[in-house]
C-alpha cells in the first residue's frame, strides 16, 4: 500500500520543526561557548599577568650575583 501524499506532507513538516528547534538549540550552545571561551582567555590572561608579577618580585628579592 503506497504512503499517501499527506502523511508525507505531515512528516516534512514535522522534521522542519524539529530541524527548527535543533538550530535554536544550536545558537543557544554556541553562545554559551562564547562565554565559556571568553572566561578562559581572561583567566589565562590573569594568570600570564601574575607570572609576571611573581617573576618581578622574585628578581627583585634575588641577591646580586655581579
Amino acid at each position: 500500500m503506497p504512503i499517501s501524499i499527506d502523511t508525507l506532507k505531515a512528516q516534512k513538516e514535522s522534521l522542519k520543526e524539529l530541524l527548527r528547534t535543533l538550530e535554536a538549540e544550536q545558537r543557544k550552545v554556541e553562545t554559551e561557548l562564547k562565554l565559556v571561551r571568553q572566561r578562559e582567555l581572561r583567566a589565562k590572561r590573569e594568570i600570564e599577568a601574575l607570572t609576571t608579577l611573581i617573576e618581578l618580585a622574585e628578581s627583585e628579592s634575588a641577591p646580586d650575583v655581579t
